[in-house]
């Protein structure tokens, strides 16, 4: 394609996620509902953890950190997304656009790096029980928080820097990239390559954890002590699926095979429906959860 008189694109318009008459009133108010419990799930997940003393462990900092940056993650898009529902077509300066692809990609991989921090927690309660708390102190939880979102929004600046310094023709956002004036190819492959390698490394690494687990909990010697390690892992081990499921189909997967539409699919699911399940994940069939949920409402009764 001629590389010449591209004109730098002021404004985009999202596509994509429109309809019309009572089916846009529908999908409104159905993403509307959903985010909401989304926020209110989270906090009530943060608020919990941090009024109920007997959630002060290692694995339960993890998780309130988790459901912090969903509640970051999912606002990111979703108003986004709800104002193009609302309004139909509707136009989004270029700045805002990179910026809310810059911070969407860095807590993608943020909790991506979590997700990793949080395997090698329950790593260290199974394996190593006696040394669990000098090997996971307030200090090294804070530190290895703190890493997580340092790494993932280190990580984003690749991709992001890719994509703002293309020329863009085109105003129609559906992705960003097809948009541009010139072949986006090698972009695309590096942008492929990054987040794949990002998410393959941290998989890895939590399969091997979990193989260190599964040893360690063969050796127990009750059914008893085995099954309570394990539900310590499960709420786990399905938001790690639901998360690196929907991320490979979307980026490693082979795109050209899928039918229309189905990566928008797909996207919601990581990047909308994940946080909504996430606290529910975590809190139902969660004796310690659900014990806390006690302890803390009896205390407001009494007060």
């Amino acid at each position: 394609m001629d590389h010449v008189n591209h004109t730098w694109i002021q404004s985009f318009i999202l596509v994509g996620f429109t309809a019309t008459g009572t089916l846009r009133l529908l999908a409104f108010s159905g993403t509307l509902c959903i985010y909401l419990l989304t926020m209110a799930g989270n906090l009530f997940v943060i608020v919990l953890i941090q009024a109920d003393s007997g959630l002060s462990t290692p694995m339960y900092f993890f998780i309130s950190v988790l459901s912090f940056l969903e509640l970051w993650y999912v606002s990111t898009t979703v108003p986004t997304l709800l104002h193009t529902l609302l309004h139909g077509h509707s136009p989004i300066s270029s700045a805002v656009c990179f910026i809310q692809l810059y911070v969407f990609h860095s807590l993608g991989m943020t909790e991506c790096y979590l997700l990793g921090v949080m395997a090698l927690d329950r790593y260290f309660a199974i394996c190593h029980p006696l040394h669990y708390h000098a090997l996971m102190s307030r200090k090294v939880q804070l530190w290895l928080a703190g890493t997580t979102w340092v790494a993932g929004f280190s990580a984003a600046l690749v991709p992001a820097s890719l994509t703002v310094t293309l020329p863009f023709c085109l105003k129609e956002v559906a992705p960003l990239m097809r948009s541009a004036c010139v072949d986006t190819s090698w972009r695309a492959q590096v942008h492929i390559v990054v987040i794949g390698m990002i998410n393959a490394c941290n998989l890895v690494l939590i399969l091997g954890l979990y193989g260190g687990i599964l040893r360690a909990v063969l050796k127990l010697p009750s059914a008893a002590s085995r099954a309570k390690a394990f539900s310590t892992c499960s709420s786990h081990i399905t938001v790690v699926t639901l998360f690196f499921g929907s991320a490979f189909i979307v980026y490693v997967g082979p795109a050209g095979n899928r039918p229309e539409g189905t990566d928008k699919l797909i996207a919601l699911v990581y990047s909308f429906l994940t946080p909504f399940l996430n606290p529910i994940i975590y809190t139902l069939r969660n004796k310690e959860v659900m014990e806390a949920v006690r302890r803390v409402s009896q205390r407001i009764r009494d007060t």
